[in-house]
């Protein structure tokens, strides 16, 4: 159930009573804005997030009417180093909650397992060719969007993907969010696509649920600044507003 909606500059977003709830509309937002696309053009590129804060709009996205036999997929982000055939990677998390589960036109892995110079222009140029049309992500708890940490965040970034020190917060998010057993273990490295690659898309749905994401500011703060931008909060996520 909504509870309430809040608009700060040109961002609105919306507090529900449960994460269910939540992911529900955050997928009905997506699926309305992927159809949108959908209706100018033969195929929509789309940016997925990879973390358990996207679960419930995941699953939800899978029952909604779309025509994903249309959509180009894409993911944001990836650790050095890891592929398909690694548990922890993202590749691996979007292909078991949603890439293995519906047929895209095409999906599109990061190629982390290249030097990070290779993979970056490989992704980048596919992306130019196949510009976002619809970006489905979430927020750290240390603000970040994709893996622009705070440190390493460049609202004028002149690339689209880059290789990234990930800072102590993030890395022990992969821990709370229970990806890795200790800090240890999350790499330290990882391919990003850039805060003005995200936000080329016209449409972004951004999920954040989970009191950690209270506090979360910048660099989320961008989203602000978007025309087009939508945040689906639950109660905890939301706590310090309500």
């Amino acid at each position: 159930m909504l509870i309430r909606t809040i608009q700060t500059d040109t961002l609105f977003s919306s507090v529900y009573d449960s994460r269910s709830s939540m992911g529900y509309a955050a997928a009905e937002a997506a699926a309305s804005a992927i159809r949108a696309v959908l209706e100018r053009k033969e195929t929509a590129n789309v940016i997925f997030a990879a973390a358990p804060s996207q679960n419930e709009m995941l699953e939800s996205l899978l029952r909604q009417d779309l025509d994903f036999s249309r959509i180009n997929a894409f993911h944001m982000d990836e650790y050095l180093g890891l592929g398909l055939d690694d548990s922890a990677s993202f590749s691996c998390y979007l292909t078991k909650h949603l890439f293995g589960r519906v047929t895209f036109r095409t999906v599109n892995l990061i190629p982390a397992k290249r030097t990070p110079e290779a993979a970056c222009r490989a992704y980048t140029e596919l992306l130019k060719d196949n510009p976002p049309d619809v970006v489905c992500m979430g927020i750290g708890e240390n603000g970040h969007i994709a893996f622009n940490d705070p440190a390493v965040a460049d609202f004028q970034d002149p690339v689209w993907m880059k290789p990234v020190q990930l800072d102590a917060v993030c890395r022990m998010q992969q821990v709370h969010d229970g990806c890795f057993p200790t800090l240890d273990a999350v790499p330290k490295i990882a391919l990003t696509l850039t805060v003005p690659a995200l936000m080329q898309a016209a449409h972004l749905i951004c999920t954040v649920p989970g009191r950690t994401k209270a506090a979360a500011a910048c660099p989320a703060s961008i989203l602000r600044s978007h025309a087009h931008a939508q945040m689906f909060l639950d109660t905890d996520s939301a706590s310090q507003l309500l």
